[in-house]
């Protein structure tokens, strides 16, 4: 894979269990926070599917839309948009009535010495959606950052330990999950609380970020010695199905790729194909952050694209030079400091 429009197209394509699931739902689709690393390729994946199933439905994408041709490329696939400043309550509450809500607006990077936003925009923000769509489903993104780290034996953290969240990004989205929690029980709105472990595409994601070290001969930091993934096209997939697993009180869902992924192995992977040698800082602990979603497999099958695909195509893509985000997952952080 070593276009823009390759990419595109396998990380939009919808699986006919998607489509099912989508026929049996009743309503439009609101994607809020739209603009971020995943909104653009899941709006457009939803309205694909739409398409496909010839299905009636809406798909509607909120974002500020300040900059760059976002919105005319979501025009153009057959998403509608709106510009909104989501920490305005005026903005959020002229939005449309919508029964089905994904909610990806987040912060992260930059948290550290801005404190005040990632818990602006974390927790208040939810805050308010929430009790405009309390008649909605929910679909909240979260984070598998919100556990504790586990050991490795282990197989990592499934829903039922409890939060131990370091640092202020990850305690301010388990405060976004108390938010939905609260307006959920409440108001009996069914809320799904989607806590994702690194999605990645080819231009961003915890393998680029190992790939980019090993490429530029550069020592990949072993502090954090295992990491979970999953293709993004394949998270899509899970969030617009996970619309029909909304309950009240809400519903928590780990979503991640099968594997406990050894980050020297990565390295290594990586370093064979690209005919060079890996080096490495620190060692391996016994505990990682690591995120157990045998729930999601369950119920929505194993991810369509595998590890060693995944390491394929993004020796391809850096290999032909494509376009990267240079948005670093900061996955060997052990402190939480984003």
């Amino acid at each position: 894979m070593k276009t823009l429009v390759e990419l595109e197209n396998k990380l939009t394509e919808p699986t006919p269990a998607l489509i099912e699931d989508l026929k049996d739902l009743d309503g439009d689709i609101l994607i809020l926070g739209v603009g971020g690393k995943m909104g653009p390729s899941l709006a457009k994946l939803a309205k694909r599917a739409i398409t496909e199933g010839n299905l009636h439905k809406r798909v509607i994408g909120v974002s500020r839309f300040s900059s760059g041709t976002l919105r005319e490329e979501l025009a153009q696939a057959g998403v509608e948009t709106i510009s909104a400043d989501l920490l305005d309550p005026d903005a959020v509450a002229a939005l449309p009535d919508v029964k089905n809500v994904i909610y990806m607006v987040g912060y992260k990077f930059g948290t550290s010495g801005n404190a005040h936003m990632t818990w602006a925009m974390n927790t208040l923000v939810a805050g308010q959606v929430a009790r405009k769509y309390c008649n909605s489903r929910i679909v909240a993104f979260s984070s598998g950052n919100i556990y504790p780290f586990t050991p490795v034996s282990r197989g990592g953290a499934d829903e039922s330990v409890e939060p131990q969240p370091v640092g202020e990004y990850a305690q301010s989205c388990l405060g976004r999950e108390r938010l939905f929690d609260f307006f959920s029980k409440t108001y009996q709105t069914p809320v799904l609380h989607y806590r994702l472990n690194y999605a990645i595409d080819l231009r961003y994601g915890v393998l680029v970020d190992i790939a980019r070290l090993v490429k530029e001969g550069k020592p990949v930091d072993l502090t954090m010695g295992n990491v979970n993934c999953i293709w993004q096209g394949d998270a899509n997939v899970y969030a617009l199905r996970s619309l029909t697993q909304c309950q009240s009180p809400a519903k928590i869902l780990n979503v991640t790729g099968p594997e406990t992924i050894s980050v020297r192995w990565a390295a290594e992977q990586f370093a064979r194909r690209f005919g060079t040698t890996a080096t490495f800082v620190g060692e391996e602990g016994q505990e990682a952050l690591l995120n157990n979603a045998s729930q999601a497999h369950k119920l929505f099958g194993y991810p369509r694209v595998g590890l060693v695909q995944m390491i394929d195509w993004v020796v391809e893509w850096i290999e032909s030079d494509g376009a990267l985000l240079d948005k670093p997952t900061g996955f060997q952080e052990t402190e939480g400091k984003f």
